[in-house]
């Protein structure tokens, strides 16, 4: 492990400035995917700037009813607040099913937000890697690719998102928020993560620009979601599948429909040639299949993991019949 500094920021200013004045310098949060990077050499910051102190561990509800989570908010304490479970349950359930209870208890949302792949080939700095070194190459091209994506990939990576988190808020329109050097900015949730045009990168956010809140407001479609994740063990595991989808069902039509993919691509999957098939149709298990179906059809697999596709239709199935049949 290599040595590095440590500054413990007191406001989301002074770590901002300290970021724009030591360039190689990274927050530290709850330390739960920064502190493994540093450990397997792939992160090599020479500062750690511990930002655990600021106030953005709120979950505040406004008078409207949208909730704001600070992206500070551990993730246990997010999937237990009252406001996020009936507002959106998929989200409560994907933070319950992401991580041990030990986990949870120190995991912030904007860590779980923001953390790199866990693909064994970028974890592992003797395999050459377009992640951690632009143009050396793909070692999960033609190696043991049966977690890698199914959708969004290309030759210069087939790595998958691993955060459960960002795959059932986009069940929701969440938005964003982040704080840098220009001052606030705003993004929707959709789209802030990336697909491999540049591996380097997994999220849009700027260079000393700090996540500082995710916020959305529940609706009919949002409080009737759920989550499955389906994984290699039934203890705490990364998803090889899981689908996060939301049904606004009226008189057994669907109205409105979300559904997203996690364990697929680069970035959580929006799922939607499925809900153009979904809407407008019948609340009906042929109606979620045609649907998963279609979706799937796109699918453009590794070698080793064509069981990808079935299985993420049979979990999209699972999904939408929960919620279809409660609607």
């Amino acid at each position: 492990m290599r040595p590095f500094a440590y500054a413990r920021a007191q406001t989301a200013d002074q770590a901002i400035a300290s970021i724009a004045q030591w360039p190689d310098a990274a927050f530290l949060a709850g330390g739960t995917n920064i502190v493994d990077l540093i450990k397997l050499d792939i992160a090599r910051p020479a500062t750690l700037i511990d930002i655990g102190g600021l106030p953005l561990a709120a979950i505040d509800v406004a008078p409207d009813g949208s909730i704001r989570i600070g992206a500070l908010a551990r993730m246990s304490d997010t999937a237990d607040h009252t406001a996020v479970r009936t507002g959106a349950p998929a989200v409560a359930m994907a933070l319950n099913l992401s991580a041990s209870a030990q986990l949870r208890n120190m995991a912030s949302i904007g860590g779980n937000v923001l953390q790199r792949t866990r693909c064994a080939y970028f974890r592992d700095i003797d395999q050459p890697c377009n992640k951690r070194r632009a143009g050396s190459g793909c070692s999960a091209i033609g190696g043991d690719d049966r977690k890698m994506a199914i959708f969004g990939a290309n030759e210069r990576c087939i790595a998958t998102n691993p955060s459960d988190f960002s795959v059932a808020i986009l069940t929701t329109d969440a938005t964003i928020h982040l704080r840098g050097p220009a001052g606030d900015r705003t993004t929707p949730f959709l789209g802030f993560h990336r697909l491999p045009d540049d591996p380097t990168l997994d999220t849009n956010i700027g260079r000393g620009e700090l996540l500082t809140a995710v916020s959305f407001t529940p609706t009919a479609l949002t409080r009737n979601s759920t989550y499955v994740k389906v994984r290699d063990r039934a203890s705490y595991e990364f998803a090889l599948v899981a689908v996060a989808a939301a049904l606004d069902v009226r008189d057994g039509t669907i109205h409105d429909a979300r559904v997203a993919l996690g364990g697929v691509a680069h970035a959580p999957w929006r799922a939607r040639v499925a809900e153009a098939a979904l809407i407008g149709k019948p609340a009906t298990r042929s109606t979620f299949a045609a649907a998963a179906d279609a979706e799937l059809r796109n699918a453009e697999p590794q070698r080793l993991n064509r069981f990808k596709i079935a299985l993420a239709k049979n979990a999209m199935i699972r999904a939408l019949n929960t919620i279809g049949g409660a609607a």
